[in-house]
């Protein structure tokens, strides 16, 4: 009996060792939204290859997961979960701007190497620059939302002005920390950029469920189209615009248009919308890589989203380079050197041989030529013709009223035109 208990202690010291060896990887999110599902799937399949090729310093890597429920209050406990309970060696995260913005002390604090692969928020970027020490584990690999913006001004200027003659818009945005953001750098460029004046800004909160009162406010502005602004609920919005047949036209940020599950979630009626995307997105071309991936993703998973967002992109290629750092790095403890090493990540994936996206992160004191300002820890991005540095940092999709969608632009990314809804005056 001593001798079997004696061996049985063994046997667990042998296996809680061979536990403590894996790398162990955290996911915060929301996990009963798409957005929170691409980044979680993009980082399972990308650890199932990472673990198939040996895995990473000859460890396995783990996964586990701590839901948001897209609360910054929950999504506090989550990150505080992962770091204290489950002691994870690296976040990635799905949360959305407001969420991040709840965590991100706590990640200061706890000095866990984090990737955010949804959240755009220009103001953690400024945190970057003001305390780089403190905010060394931290990276965003998406274009923040002044380059979404800066890019989306273009397309007010080319299309919206140029090409379809209009002069003046009302912004309808949600009351969030998003909502917030895209509207201050909008109003700040459209007029003297585009030309287009901005008559109204209308907020609302993100729990409304009737817009008709709001849809004739801004029809009372004069305003020649909509300017929507929208990550939470954004399919209410866009099908009540639809069925009230709206005399404007819409465009903006709609997060929900983002996924190919946008037309079922507005029962039909999300016809005419318009809206910015980081890439990849619906109806965008994809390189072989990123194709093999949804392949995957789409063999492996039955259930929506049916095609990851661009999120899950993000996380898939991102946590690949998050694993490669740590190699380089002697693993995650060394956060300067595993920050040192992301940093020099670069993934240049290629389309009929030209380059089509690019996953690498901008220099601690590089500036971006068109904004004039650096972005380090951001993912690098291009923001004018031919884009042969980086990928865009956003494109315009729009959804037709036959329920097919494209790209609409820029140019070198378009698939469609970009048109107004049939009941629509142009």
């Amino acid at each position: 009996m001593i001798k079997t208990t004696l061996l049985s202690g063994t046997c667990l010291a042998l296996m809680a060792s061979a536990a403590a060896a894996d790398i162990k990887v955290g996911f915060i999110g929301s996990l009963s939204s798409d957005t929170g599902l691409s980044t979680l799937r993009g980082a399972e399949i990308a650890i199932e290859e990472l673990n198939a090729n040996g895995g990473v310093m000859g460890e396995q890597i783990t996964l586990v997961s701590a839901d948001t429920g897209q609360d910054p209050t929950e999504g506090v406990r989550a990150y505080e979960y992962l770091a204290e309970t489950e002691e994870v060696d690296f976040i990635i995260s799905g949360s959305i701007d407001d969420v991040s913005l709840g965590w991100l002390p706590r990640m200061q604090e706890y000095q866990i190497p984090t990737l955010d692969t949804w959240t755009s928020y220009i103001g953690i970027i400024d945190m970057v620059i003001e305390d780089p020490e403190s905010m060394a584990p931290y990276f965003m690999n998406i274009a923040s939302d002044e380059a979404l913006a800066t890019l989306y001004i273009n397309f007010g200027a080319d299309v919206l002005k140029g090409k379809m003659g209009w002069d003046s818009v009302v912004i309808l945005a949600e009351d969030t920390a998003f909502g917030e953001a895209i509207t201050g750098l909008v109003t700040e460029a459209l007029a003297p950029v585009a030309g287009i004046e901005v008559k109204e800004i209308i907020t609302y909160d993100v729990a409304t469920v009737d817009f008709a009162p709001i849809f004739s406010r801004a029809q009372d502005t004069g305003a020649d189209f909509i300017y929507q602004v929208s990550s939470v609920n954004s399919q209410v919005v866009s099908s009540q615009y639809v069925k009230l047949q709206v005399p404007m036209a819409m465009t903006g940020v709609n997060v929900s248009a983002l996924g190919m599950e946008y037309w079922e979630d507005t029962g039909g009626a999300g016809g005419g919308i318009s809206t910015l995307s980081p890439v990849p997105s619906v109806g965008f071309r994809l390189d072989p890589a990123s194709q093999t991936f949804v392949d995957t993703y789409q063999a492996k998973y039955d259930s929506r989203p049916l095609l990851p967002h661009f999120n899950g992109f993000n996380a898939y290629h991102g946590l690949k380079q998050a694993m490669a750092a740590a190699e380089e790095a002697g693993g995650f403890d060394n956060v300067k050197g595993w920050a040192d090493a992301m940093k020099k990540q670069d993934l240049v994936l290629e389309l009929d041989g030209q380059l089509w996206l690019r996953y690498a992160f901008w220099g601690d004191d590089e500036v971006e030529p068109v904004t004039g300002r650096t972005y380090p820890h951001n993912i690098r991005f291009d923001l004018s013709e031919p884009f042969d540095d980086a990928a865009p940092s956003m494109v315009v999709v729009q959804w037709y009223e036959d329920g097919t969608s494209a790209v609409v632009y820029p140019e070198k990314y378009a698939t469609g035109d970009f048109t107004v809804p049939s009941w629509v005056k142009k």
